[in-house]
């Protein structure tokens, strides 16, 4: 049956780390008893970066007794077989289980979910909590680490915001229209359903508008948001060239009276975009699309060519069918039945252009949505942020010290030393190294200790955090 085959093969917390750090407990000073590392973007593609995703990997991995007496025999067996030496770690692994019934002895500390904070500080801190257990920090950096995923798609979804929101501020008479900018289109270039929930729900940190269920669901199992994002009727090519070339009229009639009101778009490109919104929406169709009225609005969707010149000729096309009205910024809107959204060649790189040709012809950037897919879940690594996990302070025969690397040959791969804080001074993010932080001013958060789940941040908060300022100084102005 399909529910007996786990993802990636197991749900053996023992087997969800890289190879070698199996064999690291061998390889710290005699009497280590403490390992504290810390993870960061080192720098990367955007100054800031958007802490997210942090909270699903504890719930799907870390909470209660995760360690068992099963987990541990197959460990045993899978490790002999792979380095074909018995290096695994039984004494440990029992220890955590006798000790701590299969909890976890981990203090894991971060900065809150939904915080943007400038490259080069620290986002989380990792201990353990037995002194027993100082090989277990960096055992979980493999799966720590995947946090660089959806932290990066909500950076890059947040970047892209920022754009969206500086053209609607110029060209619009509102960002009320903001939240469904961006639509996710991501969920079939995804590497597998997981990732596709993971960045998907990243991206809706920032937006509401998603084709991605999984997304959805994350969000509601993992930050308790009942629904996170919304969807509208569609129709994709095979809906449309099923009726044949000769008949796309009627397949887009079929669109306007199987869905009469509400949002609804219409993929229209199959054969001749121009002839679509001139001749068949423009002409033949037009009578309907007006009735729509105030019920309901018809999404034109080109999905070919070069977006910035599609999208000015395919307003302009209608703007001449259907008329146009110019805001209280002086530019052309279409009806408010009538809308665009631009769903192919998607990206932080290509916005601008597209939202820059408008501008320069008149037309309001409220006219348009966009949609995105493999540019927003996709096109990413952990080297896009630059994220590193490294360990910067430990206790070795009783004595502490201050750890750190320093290649010669990557200044850029020095790391910080010491244990850790993240304070705001002057109104700047800043990490203060080698214990000298204030505590009362760390803005880190302990969310996770041996097995348990110390803080769960609403979905709600996580947005709120991850605003955008031109919109929190939107809605300062809308208040006074």
């Amino acid at each position: 049956m399909a529910g007996d085959f786990p993802g990636a093969g197991t749900d053996n917390i023992i087997l969800v780390t890289d190879s070698y750090k199996v064999t690291h407990h061998k390889q710290y000073p005699p009497n280590t008893t403490v390992v504290y590392s810390y993870f960061e973007s080192r720098g990367g593609k955007f100054r800031e970066t958007v802490f997210f995703g942090l909270q699903y990997i504890i719930k799907r991995w870390l909470l209660g007794p995760v360690v068992t007496k099963e987990k541990i025999a197959e460990a045993k067996e899978v490790y002999l077989a792979h380095f074909g030496k018995d290096y695994f770690y039984e004494e440990g692994w029992n220890h955590i289980l006798e000790k701590h019934n299969g909890h976890l002895p981990l203090r894991i500390r971060a900065v809150p979910e939904g915080t943007s904070v400038p490259y080069k500080n620290v986002l989380v801190t990792v201990e353990n909590t037995d002194p027993k257990c100082f090989w277990l920090t960096n055992y979980f950096e493999t799966l720590l680490v995947q946090v660089w995923y959806p932290m990066t798609v909500a950076t890059n979804s947040r970047e892209q915001k920022k754009i969206i929101a500086k053209y609607l501020h110029e060209t619009a008479d509102s960002l009320d229209g903001l939240p469904f900018k961006l639509h996710d289109f991501g969920f079939r270039g995804s590497t597998s359903v997981e990732s596709a929930g993971i960045g998907g729900c990243s991206h809706l940190v920032n937006f509401m508008g998603t084709d991605t269920i999984a997304s959805v669901m994350t969000a509601r199992k993992y930050y308790g948001c009942k629904m996170a994002g919304n969807s509208i009727p569609a129709a994709e090519h095979s809906t449309i060239t099923s009726w044949l070339k000769e008949g796309e009229a009627n397949a887009f009639l079929n669109m306007l009276q199987q869905f009469p009101d509400g949002l609804v778009a219409c993929v229209s490109d199959s054969y001749d975009i121009f002839n679509a919104c001139g001749k068949l929406w423009g002409e033949e169709l037009k009578d309907m699309v007006v009735k729509r009225g105030t019920k309901g609005t018809l999404v034109v969707r080109p999905d070919s060519g070069d977006p910035p010149e599609i999208v000015v000729k395919v307003l302009n096309i209608l703007g001449e069918k259907f008329g146009t009205s110019k805001n209280s910024k002086g530019y052309k809107m279409l009806p408010p039945y009538l809308r665009v959204i631009q769903g192919d060649g998607i990206s932080y790189e290509t916005l601008s252009t597209i939202l820059d040709n408008m501008k320069k012809h008149g037309w309001s950037a409220d006219n348009l949505a966009f949609g995105s897919g493999g540019a927003l879940l996709q096109r990413l690594d952990r080297d896009t942020q630059k994220c590193a996990f490294k360990c910067s302070y430990a206790v070795t025969g009783g004595k502490q010290v201050n750890v750190f690397k320093d290649p010669i040959t990557d200044s850029g791969k020095k790391s910080k030393k010491g244990k850790l804080s993240l304070e705001r001074t002057n109104g700047c993010y800043v990490t203060v190294e080698e214990g000298k932080g204030d505590p009362k001013k760390d803005l880190l958060v302990t969310v996770f200790e041996n097995g348990k789940l110390l803080r769960d941040y609403s979905f709600d908060e996580v947005r709120a955090n991850a605003e955008i300022e031109l919109v929190k100084e939107s809605k300062k102005n809308d208040k006074k």
